[in-house]
């Protein structure tokens, strides 16, 4: 394994689908790395977490809502000019609670349509790809 590779920091993060088909993006604090751009919610994986056990967390801490259903939809390797991050992205079809943004940020739910016209991090273009693909 490279340096690079463990020096990546570890993220999860949910394309949360509701039942009208919109999925959940939240904003960045301004005072946050990526700040005031949107976002697919979740955050950091801690040590000896597994990535489905970080996603529920960070999903309750960010939304307040308790994942039911998930599955993994794909890996991301992202290198910014001051960060390495690794996406572990899950796709949520179930939940419970009603996602609102507990920690201050500002979350809507978008359709597909309108996706593209929210400015995401870099490291999310891939994410983007894979839902406009389908």
């Amino acid at each position: 394994m490279s340096g690079l590779a463990n020096q990546r920091t570890q993220v999860v993060a949910a394309v949360i689908h509701n039942e009208q088909g919109q999925i959940c993006i939240a904003k960045r604090p301004a005072h946050k790395h990526q700040g005031g751009l949107w976002e697919f919610p979740g955050g950091k994986q801690e040590a000896g977490e597994t990535p489905q056990a970080a996603l529920k967390r960070e999903l309750n801490e960010e939304l307040g809502i308790s994942v039911i259903v998930c599955e993994p939809l794909l890996r991301v390797n992202y290198d910014y000019q001051d960060k390495h991050v690794h996406l572990n992205v899950w796709q949520v079809t179930e939940f419970a609670g009603s996602a609102y943004g507990r920690e201050g940020q500002e979350v809507t739910w978008v359709s597909l349509k309108d996706i593209q016209h929210f400015q995401f991090p870099a490291a999310n273009q891939a994410i983007l790809a894979k839902l406009l693909a389908k």
